[in-house]
């Protein structure tokens, strides 16, 4: 009587309105999660989720006697625990065996391995392989009981874990409920096909399935972003982490959901553990890669970086090409793992020590090793940032010998807390400059005593160490920088390629190459050198004949004759830029009279604020950039200079303007200068705030976008008609 009447009330909440709507939504919403987490194709705007997400949760807040484990509501949630119980794995997570030989030979030496244990002779057939990335999280059992996520648990010592459930749980990717759904194939093979096809109707009564989580390198990128700002706001429980592993560990690990919960984790399946017996209703696989399908088609991530292979070439081919793609993967690899393919040959294989022999993870060189900071130097870049460098004791890392390491600056190293002794860690990944990510810190040498003192904190020095200039770290800003430009050693190249660029001064023919011979050739020191090269010396560098030579000669001499616009441009005054510098000499007129202003009648003019103004004045505060200045002008650098102009008082004062397409005599920059001249804004694109588009010959979308929005449309020779211009080729 009891079962029936249990029936009975079962059937009645079936009948439930309620009770199908939250079975509905409870569906929709996996779906939804699966699409979104799993496929990385979402089909409806997150807050459409949302919407059904506070229904389903009304629902079970309707009737909480209908609320289950694998609801969509319970991802997030539970009390924090006060600690982690033990889980005995009901089949031990076992290890691999790892092949340090990071070279093809690694690779080789496993397939002589496996034959020599298959008893293959040398011209038998190549033995079929799977081969995956070898991801740097955490290994983690999920187990289902009738398709319900009920158990996780970490590795542990292999034979025990810890339970981990709650965390787990908050992770979008690991399905709750495992969905009975149909396997795409994936191209599979007509062979793996039916091996696959046979195991799809529904999960196993039991299904334990074992992979990694992890935390994606944006994730991780985005979290320690947020913890910053956390710190910086005063919240002195935060930090940020080191590497992903070491947050996705730690957040795996919260006894707390709640934070574990915003913590970014990912899962990737790889294995199974206990499965029901395919004689009691489990799968039966013939392969490893069969077996990922399946969990793939049942709604767990599989990479998509996962292959067949045959033999040794190919074993080694893909670590090759996996190695080569390793710092453009989403997340973090330290090696790959190699698992012969069929089953059969696993078992007939077995263990050695604990470990299988028909598997091996074949490393790459790491990317992280311990090493200790021998001091701490302050290079000076090309731009005149100031970046702090440890000096390492040399470490092999990355596949490199390392003995720098960038702290990016000084809010880094502090952050980082790095002084000289300590033993730090090292990262460096592919062509990636290496840095330190963390500091080991000494233990105490017995509970009472406190540990070995340490170096003193690092701070930046006030100088630029190359040339003496004022170091100095704008508001807003992370980094320091020299404000020595024009005369700095470290950033002469960069001084001399910013003034004799096209919108500067413009020295036809001197580029990147040439800069680089004068400069390392001891020719050119300050900018004013450049006028004192003859024929002779510049005929004598590398690849620069003697009629190269002469144009380089000739181009310099044209450049004296310049506009006092272009000339505080080519200054390279920071925040300086084309237009600061043209609204600069309309204000004062001169450059004496621009040298000699204050902060307060440097924020007279248009455009110019608190920043640009305090830069200004600390460029012209520098006695060697005055003297650079006075030097160029001594070597005939000219321009004219007039009276000081009001920007109201100019005719094109207000207007915005679009240039489109080929004019007739003028380049784009010389129309540009003559409006701007005018006073004038010329724009980049056309919006309703344009006053006038000036279209020349193959004039596109510009001319279009205006017509249609009834902007008066001109050619060259109206735009100098409104300007008083007459066209004679030049500005």
């Amino acid at each position: 009587m009891a079962d029936v009447s249990s029936r009975a009330t079962v059937d009645a909440t079936a009948q439930d309105p309620d009770w199908r709507q939250m079975q509905q939504l409870r569906e929709q919403l996996h779906r939804y999660a699966h699409q979104y987490y799993v496929l990385d194709e979402p089909t409806v705007p997150d807050a459409e989720y949302d919407r059904l997400f506070q229904a389903l949760q009304a629902l079970e807040t309707l009737h909480p006697e209908w609320l289950s484990p694998d609801s969509p509501t319970q991802r997030v949630g539970g009390r924090p625990l006060d600690q982690f119980e033990p889980v005995r794995h009901a089949l031990p997570m076992l290890s691999i065996r790892t092949e340090t030989d990071t070279q093809s030979s690694g690779a080789e030496s496993f397939d002589a391995r496996v034959r020599k244990e298959l008893g293959l002779a040398p011209g038998d057939p190549a033995v079929e392989y799977v081969a995956e990335p070898k991801f740097d999280g955490l290994a983690i059992n999920l187990r289902y009981e009738n398709g319900v996520l009920v158990q996780a648990a970490t590795r542990g010592d292999g034979e025990t874990g810890e339970d981990v459930t709650q965390n787990i749980r908050t992770v979008g990717q690991i399905p709750l409920r495992i969905p009975v759904m149909q396997a795409k194939q994936d191209g599979a093979s007509p062979a793996k096909r039916s091996d696959l096809t046979q195991n799809l109707a529904s999960p196993p009564p039991v299904l334990e399935v074992r992979g990694e989580v992890f935390m994606r390198r944006d994730d991780f990128d985005a979290l320690n972003a947020r913890q910053r700002q956390r710190i910086v706001q005063g919240d002195k429980g935060e930090k940020t982490f080191v590497n992903p592993r070491n947050a996705a560990a730690g957040a795996v690990r919260q006894l707390d959901p709640r934070i574990a919960a915003e913590r970014p984790l990912s899962f990737y399946a790889y294995g199974l553990g206990e499965v029901t017996p395919a004689d009691q209703g489990g799968p039966e696989f013939l392969t490893h890669y069969a077996l990922l399908q399946c969990l793939k088609a049942w709604g767990f991530p599989v990479t998509d970086r996962v292959e067949v292979v045959h033999g040794a070439a190919e074993l080694v081919q893909y670590h090759m090409r996996l190695g080569a793609s390793r710092d453009q993967l989403a997340f973090d690899i330290d090696g790959v793992v190699y698992k012969v393919n069929r089953l059969i040959l696993q078992q007939q294989m077995g263990f050695v020590t604990r470990e299988p022999r028909w598997a091996v993870a074949h490393k790459y060189p790491a990317q992280e090793q311990l090493t200790t900071v021998l001091g701490i130097d302050v290079q000076v870049g090309r731009t005149g940032k100031l970046t702090p460098v440890a000096k390492l004791a040399p470490v092999f890392v990355g596949g490199v010998t390392v003995t720098n390491a960038t702290l990016h600056n000084e809010d880094e190293a502090r952050r980082k807390d790095v002084r000289i002794g300590d033993t730090v860690i090292v990262r460096r990944a592919g062509d990636v400059i290496p840095e330190v990510v963390g500091v080991v810190l000494p233990p105490a040498v017995t509970p009472t005593e406190a540990p070995p003192e340490r170096g003193p904190v690092f701070s930046m020095p006030a100088n630029c160490p190359v040339c003496g200039s004022a170091a100095v770290r704008e508001e807003g800003e992370a980094d320091y920088r020299c404000t020595g430009g024009l005369f700095c050693s470290a950033q002469r190249k960069q001084a001399i390629l910013h003034f004799a660029q096209r919108r500067a001064v413009e020295v036809d023919g001197l580029g990147d190459k040439l800069v680089d011979q004068l400069v390392d050739a001891g020719l050119v020191h300050t900018l004013a050198d450049l006028y004192r090269i003859d024929d002779v010396a510049l005929a004598a560098l590398d690849r620069m004949a003697e009629k190269s030579a002469h144009n380089l000669r000739a181009a310099l001499e044209q450049s004296k004759q310049t506009t006092l616009p272009r000339f505080i441009f080519g200054l390279g005054i920071r925040h300086v830029g084309e237009a600061t510098a043209k609204a600069l000499a309309r204000h004062f007129g001169g450059l004496d009279a621009l040298m000699s202003a204050s902060e307060e009648a440097l924020l007279q003019v248009a455009d110019v604020g608190p920043i640009v103004a305090r830069s200004i004045c600390t460029f012209f505060a520098q006695p060697h950039n005055r003297e650079v200045v006075e030097q160029l002008r001594a070597s005939g650098v000219t321009w004219e200079e007039g009276a000081a102009t009001s920007p109201a008082a100019l005719p094109m004062a207000g207007k915005t303007f679009v240039l489109t397409g080929t004019f007739p005599t003028l380049s784009r920059d010389q129309a540009k200068d003559l409006l701007e001249s005018a006073g004038a804004k010329v724009a980049g694109s056309v919006s309703k705030k344009t006053d006038y588009v000036v279209a020349g010959t193959e004039a596109g979308s510009k001319l279009t976008k205006a017509q249609d929005l009834g902007i008066a449309v001109i050619d060259e020779q109206a735009m100098l008609a409104l300007l008083k211009v007459i066209p004679d080729g030049g500005s």
